[in-house]
C-alpha cells in the first residue's frame, strides 16, 4: 500500500476501490477499429467456422469488395481445399478451448497477396459456453534498423542465414551478436518482431519453399533444411504455410506462385 507522512493515502484507497470500467465493444465498432489498420486482419466466427464481422483488410485480400460477400461463409468457401482444411482444423481447435498466440504463418490469400504474419486466436465465450471465435493475423513488419542493436543481430541472422540447415544453438548465436541469451530474446522481439526460434523457422520455410519449385524430393528438401525426417519437415510446413509440401508444390505448379 502507498502511504504518505500520516498514514495511507486515501485518494489510493478510492482509486483502488472504484469499479472496474466496462470496456467492451460492439462487434461493429471493432470492425471499423480494425478498418483503420491495414496490416492487420480482423475477424469473429461463430461457433461453425463461419465469418461474422471482420474487417476490410480481410475483404480486400480476399480479393472481395464488400463484407457481405464473405458474411456467414467459411474458410471451406473462400479459401482453395488445401488451404482451407488446415485453417478450419485450427478454428476448430479454438473452438474446443484452446488458445493460438503469436503463431508465425506465412498468409496465402484467393488475390494473391501472401506475407507473414503472427496470429492470435481464442474462443468466445457467453455463459460460459464457447459461442465462437476471435482473432487478429498481425502482418510482420520491417525490422527496427534504427534501433542501437540492430547491427550486432544481423550477425546473429546472417550466421542463421549460412547454417539454417544446423541445429539452433541459441549460446553461439548469442556470443555472435555479443549479448546474453536473455538479452538475445529481449532485443530479436524488439528488432525483428519474433523470436530467434521463430526466425530460424522463417528461414527454412522460406528455403523449402524455393526449393520446391525444383525436382529435389520432399525429403531431400527436408534434410537440406534442417529438419531431422520428411515427417518433421511435413509438420513444419503446414503448421507455418497452411498445407503440406506436397500441395504447395502442386499449387506451384498450377498457378505459377510466387515465393515470398
Amino acid at each position: 500500500m502507498r502511504a504518505g507522512r500520516d498514514g495511507p493515502d486515501p485518494t489510493w484507497r478510492a482509486t483502488a476501490r472504484r469499479p472496474p470500467i466496462d470496456v467492451s465493444l460492439p462487434p461493429e465498432q471493432l470492425e471499423r477499429l480494425f478498418d483503420a489498420v491495414p496490416d492487420v486482419v480482423f475477424f469473429v466466427k461463430d461457433a461453425q467456422c463461419r465469418y461474422v464481422h471482420l474487417n476490410r483488410t480481410l475483404v480486400q485480400r480476399l480479393g472481395l469488395r464488400r463484407r457481405g460477400e464473405v458474411v456467414g461463409r467459411s474458410v471451406l468457401e473462400l479459401y482453395p481445399p488445401n488451404l482451407a482444411e488446415a485453417y478450419i482444423a485450427q478454428d476448430r481447435r479454438v473452438l474446443g478451448g484452446e488458445v493460438v498466440e503469436n503463431l508465425l504463418e506465412l498468409q496465402l490469400y484467393p488475390n494473391r497477396s501472401r506475407g507473414w504474419c503472427l496470429t492470435l486466436k481464442q474462443p468466445l465465450r457467453k455463459d460460459g459456453r464457447i459461442v465462437g471465435l476471435i482473432g487478429i493475423s498481425r502482418d510482420l513488419g520491417q525490422p527496427d534498423s534504427g534501433h542501437s542493436s540492430f547491427a550486432r543481430l544481423q550477425l546473429a541472422v546472417d550466421s542463421m542465414r549460412e547454417h539454417f540447415d544446423q541445429p539452433l544453438r541459441v549460446q553461439a548465436l548469442a556470443g555472435t551478436a555479443g549479448v546474453s541469451v536473455w538479452q538475445l530474446e529481449r532485443l530479436f522481439k524488439r528488432v525483428f518482431q519474433i523470436s530467434p526460434q521463430q526466425m530460424l523457422t522463417k528461414l527454412r520455410i522460406e528455403a523449402a519453399m524455393r526449393l520446391l519449385h525444383g525436382e529435389a524430393s520432399i525429403a531431400q528438401i527436408g534434410q537440406r533444411c534442417g529438419f531431422a525426417d520428411q515427417s518433421a519437415f511435413a509438420r513444419q510446413f503446414r503448421c507455418t504455410v497452411g498445407m503440406p509440401p506436397r500441395d504447395y508444390r502442386a499449387l506451384v505448379q498450377q498457378r505459377g506462385a510466387a515465393v515470398p
